[in-house]
């Protein structure tokens, strides 16, 4: 994996993590029973937007890490995705032999 593909990776994760989190520990302007004039009653009463990139960049790097490591370890590779067949039979490096 090179360093492009390890970044559009942690992206990927860390936009995933972050719509997965938006909604944890929500309260709307509705259950605090303030509605701003001019607003939606599900609107966030308080939202913490710094606070919540931050621990969703922490989760997302233990995430990375871990689908990183599985990847650079060959535990998967892009073969074993290949679940029609379509790829060609992997190279043999030979037995050793120069015959």
């Amino acid at each position: 994996m090179g360093i492009t593909s390890a970044i559009v990776l942690f992206a990927v994760i860390w936009f995933m993590v972050l719509f997965i989190a938006l909604p944890i520990g929500l309260r709307t302007q509705g259950d605090e029973g303030e509605i701003v004039p001019g607003t939606h009653a599900g609107s966030p009463a308080e939202f913490n937007l710094k606070r919540k990139a931050m621990w969703v960049t922490i989760v997302s790097a233990v995430i990375w890490c871990v689908i990183a490591g599985i990847i650079f370890s060959g535990m998967i590779s892009v073969r074993d995705l290949d679940w029609f067949g379509r790829m060609d039979p992997p190279v043999s490096q030979g037995d050793g032999t120069d015959g």
